[in-house]
């Protein structure tokens, strides 16, 4: 009678095999996995510095669905063709151009940049406060965390009353609480009432990013105006339904832009430049002025360049490290052929032994990103209160490209030298020669 035996599989064979030898030379693998999850972390750091800017993350959640109209562009016929004066838009400009937008989601308007106003209660010494003027869409747009209450509504906004939405540490500067919804504040000296708190947003979060958001017809925004009125203190952002939409929601915009363009030319002489706008959220990084369009096929290359010598050095590191590894590891790859190891066992375990390194490398790599990321990203990204978070840090397409380039280049160095190394004779190879 036979008795079943429960034999360790082939890769089982093959994976303890890989792990005696790592144990074996562990200052060699110690310096493989550190030399690798260096190469992961200055990759991921990297493409990071780039992605933060244009990645999905809360309370810009929907980065990939925005177009953005942050400047506009007008010019007189008595100016010439090449004159024009650029900045944010009125609200009249704002609600003819953008009322109503049918192709779109929603569309918000807001000021441009953040004042810098003071909060207190009454009788106690103010703080200052990044204040930002919006309209009551803007939290349809941008996905702020309530912890408390909820955005001032339309009717506030259409009504100018004096409401607020702060933020969690404003609430506790002011209040020395977050159940503060209902209470009131000063605000530059006038008294407004708390509609809700949310959690702190980052400076990253350029768009949505303030600590208090108010009513802009409550601060007075809609009227503050120039050139005939056409021009004033707005920016727009639209969220599409889909990304896909763009094309329809640019032809909206198109038709009503001519027809403003028509009315005012007529009227007072004005007309607005398009410059191609609405842009989506990576060419409007890259708009440096407001009356040239960006040229995105330029930027695009100047990044690819950037990111291929930042690689030379990741390349040249693992390149280094695993043919020294490789050239201690002849005679092994001798002593195997001659106990019968064919060419493509020693290949294929070679193989396996790098992606254990790569994986490995891969989670320290990840951790290095993220904790030199949260100690260091005032510096990394020259603003303070940058309040990274891992869903910014953690692009796992990123993460994914970095490993996938590591052990690509861990494999051409390791199994195309092993493979031929493993076809030389057994005494060459025992030699330590090649």
């Amino acid at each position: 009678m036979r008795v079943k035996t429960n034999k360790p599989t082939y890769s089982l064979i093959i994976m303890r095999q890989i792990l005696n030898e790592l144990r074996q030379q562990p200052l060699v693998s110690l310096i493989s996995i550190v030399g690798t999850a260096l190469s992961i972390f200055l990759i991921m750091l990297v493409v990071m510095l780039q992605q933060v800017k244009v990645a999905d993350f809360a309370p810009e959640s929907n980065r990939s669905r925005m177009l953005h109209w942050k400047f506009a562009s007008i010019r007189h016929t008595s100016w010439g063709e090449d004159a024009s004066s650029n900045g944010p838009m009125s609200s009249s400009t704002i609600k003819a151009l953008f009322g109503d937008l049918e192709s779109a989601e929603a569309v918000t308007a807001y000021k441009s940049f953040c004042d810098v106003s003071s909060a207190a209660l009454p009788g106690e010494t103010p703080i200052a406060v990044k204040m930002k003027a919006t309209d009551a869409n803007f939290f349809r747009v941008f996905d702020l965390d309530f912890i408390a209450g909820e955005p001032f509504s339309q009717a506030s906004f259409e009504s100018s009353l004096p409401e607020i939405v702060i933020s969690e540490s404003v609430a506790r500067s002011v209040f020395k609480t977050t159940d503060v919804v209902g209470r009131e504040m000063l605000l530059n000296l006038v008294l407004f009432k708390v509609t809700g708190v949310v959690k702190d947003v980052s400076r990253l979060a350029d768009k949505a990013y303030a600590e208090v958001w108010v009513p802009y017809t409550t601060a007075g925004v809609d009227r503050n105006n120039w050139n005939n009125g056409h021009m004033g203190l707005l920016s727009a952002t639209i969220l599409a339904r889909h990304k896909n939409d763009f094309p329809e929601i640019r032809h909206e915009l198109d038709r009503r832009l001519a027809q403003i363009n028509t009315t005012m030319k007529a009227a007072d002489g004005f007309e607005f430049i398009s410059h191609e706008r609405p842009y989506d959220q990576e060419t409007d990084v890259a708009t440096l002025y407001a009356n040239l369009n960006p040229d995105m096929a330029k930027v695009r290359r100047s990044s690819l360049i950037v990111y291929a010598i930042l690689l030379i050095v990741p390349a040249i590191n693992l390149s280094s490290m695993t043919r020294s590894r490789m050239r201690r590891r002849i005679a092994e790859i001798g002593v195997r052929r001659a106990f019968g190891a064919t060419v493509s066992r020693i290949t294929l375990t070679l193989i396996y032994e790098n992606l254990i390194v790569t994986l490995v490398a891969g989670a320290v790599g990840l951790l290095l990103c993220v904790v030199f990321s949260w100690l260091c990203g005032s510096y990394l990204f020259s603003v303070s209160d940058s309040r990274i978070s891992a869903e910014m840090i953690l692009q796992w397409s990123t993460f994914g490209l970095a490993m996938m380039f590591c052990f690509i280049l861990n494999l051409l160095c390791s199994a195309l030298p092993a493979w031929k190394s493993a076809r030389t004779g057994i005494v060459e190879s025992l030699s330590g020669t090649r």
